[in-house]
């Protein structure tokens, strides 16, 4: 290029564009949230006619606190499947809701009581409650705005809450659809019981962590009938003075054993005999510190018939309480996997010691409280017994939540009376509330069931004429999982489930409406009263003043006025378990809101994997009961948040990831595309780093859109080329982008976000950023009205259309941002996906663009060489030889392969490669042969070209002086 050159730099047709590079997400998404709030973005999607419904139906979380990293994961998934659908020409509507009932509440009522230092049993209930109530709407409106700054969709205006006056109507009328068809019944049974919060709890309600108990082995000496003790292992010895059985295994081997020896400080005495599992002995040897000699086998039918002296029999200050005969009774539960080959049965603190007294008439005991601690007249460990000790209360858990006196006393009596041979320490999986941590028990106690076994005649028989079956019969056939271990895991789950616990004993929740004749027991036919008129006014009252008016001085005689006389019943205050509130909500949102589906059915369900015995399942078990079936179509379960090392998170390792702090940070979209990157299916890991990560892929991906629009400058439909008339390269990108939206729909459909993301991405950054745009780069700055320019800004419409919606439900803020570059007045969340022709396919041209983009790959690895030894500075200084097949000539042959490469010439030949050529190792037949390029350098263009210099405009080439010329420069 000669000094005297004219600057053409103002000649190019450089991208121009407003849309900065740098995001400013945290300053500006706010922004955007106020604009959609303005122009009402979801109530005018709700008014596009024609569109079949879609819902998503909301999974509700508690009222109780800011949103942690997991809420953030749930609700993002859900707004992506609701975006996604909307956009793919659905109606897919979205009513948030909250769970406002229940103990998570309750429990923080009484945190502040205690702090305050009152007695939540000295408030009025219904001040109480209302305190509550408060509580629950201050925390929807703070989680409301979280949400929302999350960028998620929905009906924010007018959500769900479980406490509202409609809500609890309906929960009492599906708790009264249980009394009326007969699957409600009082049963006393052992349940998971917390002592510190004095309520029965679901197992949804119950984590499991390692605990260490005591053990014990102990003797059961028998009346009559066997030569040696029994020995049975427990890891709960305060249920031992329940102990009304000794069950045994009609398959295991026994044996009668002799003390031999034993160590001075054992307790065993050498000389007795025990009876034990053969298979086990010698573990029972070890824990006892003893030397255990085998006398003779012992048949599992020598026990038929046998009973035993419970080891408290006859104790000092007993009462007698222990003087009864305890039975042998064989038992399937039994095993000799660990123990002695004994169980230890107190059927009122087990379901199979529940099972097997049920089996044979075994007596239920009541000796434990609602606090863990002994009934106060209980011969030597209850209150009266124990007046003259410093701590005459035996409590199994204190009401901090620590370990009680009840197993140490236990043991140490069982030490006095000789019944103990063994003691030890075991860590293990043990239950505890995942509401206050502390440790539950196995407690008999009068509560209300569901049972799911009872035949209903309802009329709705279809799936089956009981709970269980229903719903084992819409996991099979009627419900699609995502993923799909989900079925089987849901499956086992209802196969194997005991009847539902209904009851709880607490304040705040709606109360099981119901009656109970005061003189008939639990199964009595009048036991409870059934009364359709009864069951309308409750209902009626619920709706007007809420649940609430269930307490309130007269009320059970307002509603029984006219059907029963009220002295007659006592009326239930027990509360219901708030699974079964949620597991109502389609009822109250689906079937009763104008924006839900009539038959109560949604599109999908989604929450995490722990909602298997959460939220699906009781969905599921109150569907079943009250419509026949599910009350949902998909099941799409979501992971953990785990931190960088897959550590769970929390506050005292100070590895917990605030939503907030994440926004502040990078903004919501950042914490939006961590979700879409991720198998979210399965445990996801965030901190730091990993966001870093994040971000670097957000920066490329609005490094291309922003390239799109600068491009597109100025561009309009009177430029388009249609394109069987496009350049093979254009058509062979929207061959791609046909491709691609089959994946994206694909994907959506199929909640797949990683990879809808993961195909969109690697297209932008890889054939788009690093390939497509790179070659036409030269093309859309230099050329003139040239049709591989138009056809090149035709193709950048087409991939602005599909790129900004494909990514809009990921990426709600950017792409939002981006298509008000282009269209001010609208919103990208207005539209849908825009339809694709299907002639954009073409196998055939993306086949021969294979071949093309591995050629091209040799001459880029030809040219790195020789930029690497700086014999040229740039690829345009470069006219290789490319040595290819003919057939391969012939796929090159009608495109300007040097614009291909990038060169500013290229010769494609089909002789033999002289040696040394360029070669790769994994592209057959193809070799390259650096050459310069022969001319000089265009001022405009900078490709070296014979031609340059012979032209009107000094130091141009012929496409730059008619570019110029077109200008009219």
């Amino acid at each position: 290029m000669c000094a005297d050159t004219p600057d053409y730099k103002d000649s190019l047709n450089l991208p121009k564009t407003d849309f900065p590079m740098r995001a400013g997400l945290p300053q500006r998404e706010p922004g955007w949230l106020a604009r959609w709030e303005e122009i009402g973005i979801y109530d005018r999607l709700r008014e596009k006619p024609g569109r079949t419904p879609f819902v998503l139906h909301d999974g509700p979380p508690y009222a109780n606190g800011h949103l942690h990293i997991g809420h953030a994961l749930n609700k993002t998934i859900k707004d992506m499947i609701v975006r996604s659908h909307q956009m793919m020409g659905f109606d897919a509507r979205y009513v948030p809701g909250w769970d406002c009932h229940g103990l998570p509440i309750e429990w923080k009522i009484e945190e502040q009581y205690r702090a305050k230092g009152l007695n939540k049993d000295e408030i009025d209930i219904v001040a109480f409650r209302q305190e509550c109530r408060a509580f629950a709407a201050g925390w929807v409106d703070i989680q409301r705005e979280e949400f929302k700054r999350l960028g998620v969709t929905g009906n924010w205006a007018d959500p769900y809450l479980t406490m509202d006056y409609h809500a609890e109507a309906v929960i009492a009328d599906e708790f009264m659809k249980l009394l009326m068809n007969g699957t409600l019944y009082q049963g006393s049974k052992p349940v998971m019981w917390s002592p510190v919060e004095k309520t029965a709890l679901a197992e949804a309600e119950v984590e499991y962590h390692d605990h260490t108990s005591h053990t014990i082995w102990v003797k059961f000496q028998p009346i009559a009938g066997l030569e040696g003790a029994v020995v049975i292992w427990t890891t709960t010895p305060w249920t031992i003075p329940q102990n009304r059985a000794v069950a045994y295994g009609e398959g295991i081997a026994y044996g009668l054993y002799e003390v031999v020896a034993a160590d001075e400080k054992a307790l065993a005495q050498v000389g007795e005999k025990l009876i034990l599992a053969q298979s086990l002995a010698d573990s029972v040897a070890t824990a006892a510190k003893a030397e255990l000699k085998l006398i003779r086998d012992v048949a599992a039918s020598e026990f038929a018939g046998v009973q035993l002296a419970h080891p408290f029999r006859g104790i000092e200050g007993g009462a007698g309480e222990w003087d009864f005969d305890v039975p042998m009774l064989p038992g399937d539960h039994v095993t000799d996997d660990a123990g002695t080959g004994f169980v230890h049965t107190a059927p009122s603190h087990g379901d199979e010691d529940y099972q097997l007294g049920l089996k044979f008439g075994i007596p239920m005991t009541y000796n434990v409280m609602e606090d863990s601690s002994y009934r106060a007249d209980l011969p030597v460990f209850g209150a009266n017994a124990r007046a003259d000790q410093e701590k005459p209360v035996l409590r199994v858990i204190d009401p901090d939540g620590k370990e009680g006196g009840a197993n140490v006393e236990v043991l140490r009596t069982l030490a006095r009376v000789g019944g103990l041979i063994a003691k030890g320490k075991l860590k293990h999986s043990y239950p505890h509330s995942w509401r206050s941590k502390a440790r539950v028990i196995y407690r008999n106690t009068p509560q209300w069931f569901a049972a799911i076994d009872r035949a209903m005649d309802d009329g709705m028989g279809t799936y089956g004429d009981t709970i269980r079956q229903r719903a084992l019969t819409s996991i099979e056939e009627l419900v699609a999982f995502t993923p799909a271990t989900g079925r089987n895991r849901l499956h086992a789950m209802i196969q194997n489930r005991p009847d539902w616990v209904l009851s709880r004993q607490r304040a705040w929740g709606v109360p099981l409406t119901c009656f109970v004749k005061v003189d008939a027991k639990p199964t009595d036919a009048d036991f409870l009263l059934r009364n359709d008129t009864l069951n309308a006014r409750i209902k009626d009252a619920f709706e007007v003043d809420g649940a609430d008016v269930w307490y309130q001085d007269g009320f059970k005689a307002q509603m029984l006025e006219g059907i029963a006389n009220p002295d007659d019943y006592r009326q239930i205050f027990d509360v219901l378990d708030v699974w079964f509130d949620s597991g109502s909500t389609h009822a109250f949102v689906l079937r009763d809101r104008a924006d839900g589906v009539p038959d109560q059915i949604a599109d999908v369900y989604l929450e995490g994997t722990d909602q298997h015995r959460g939220w699906f399942h009781s969905s599921l078990l109150q569907g079943s009961a009250t419509i026949g079936r599910a009350p949902y179509k998909n099941v799409v379960t979501h992971g953990f948040t785990l931190d960088e090392k897959g550590m769970k998170m929390s506050k005292s390792l100070g590895n917990t990831i605030v939503p907030q702090a994440v926004i502040d940070q990078y903004g919501a979209d950042i914490l939006r595309l961590w979700v879409a990157q991720a198998d979210y299916m399965s445990d996801q890991r965030i901190g730091p780093e990993i966001l870093k990560g994040t971000a670097d892929s957000y920066r490329r991906l609005r490094n291309t859109m922003r390239y799109i629009l600068g491009a597109l400058d100025g561009y309009t439909d009177a430029e388009a080329v249609a394109p069987a008339d496009m350049p093979a390269l254009e058509r062979w990108v929207l061959h791609r982008l046909a491709e691609l939206d089959q994946q994206v729909r694909a994907g959506y459909a199929a909640f797949d976000f990683q990879t809808v993301f993961q195909a969109v991405f690697n297209f932008a950054t890889v054939d788009l950023s690093a390939y497509y745009f790179d070659i036409r780069k030269d093309a859309l700055y230099c050329d003139g009205a040239t049709l591989t320019r138009r056809a090149a800004r035709t193709v950048m419409d087409a991939l602005f259309q599909r790129l900004t919606t494909w990514l809009a439900p990921v990426l709600v803020f950017t792409m939002e941002e981006v298509w008000l570059e282009r269209f001010p007045e609208g919103s990208v969340h207005l539209v849908d996906f825009p339809a694709t022709p299907g002639d954009w396919l073409d196998e055939a041209l993306a086949a021969k663009w294979a071949t093309i983009r591995q050629v091209r790959r040799t001459v880029t690895g030809a040219l790195e060489i020789e930029r690497q030894a700086k014999t040229i500075g740039a690829s345009l200084e470069a006219a290789p030889e490319v040595y290819v097949t003919p057939e391969t000539a012939a796929l090159i042959g009608d495109l300007d392969f040097a614009d291909i490469c990038i060169t500013s010439d290229i010769a494609i030949k089909t002789s033999a490669a002289p040696e040394g050529a360029f070669r790769i190792a994994d592209v057959a037949d193809t070799a390259v042969v650096f050459a310069m390029a022969a001319g000089e350098k265009c001022g405009r263009c900078w490709k070296i070209l014979p031609d340059v210099g012979t032209h009107s405009h000094p130091g141009t080439c012929a496409r730059c002086d008619a570019a110029l010329s077109e200008k009219g420069l």
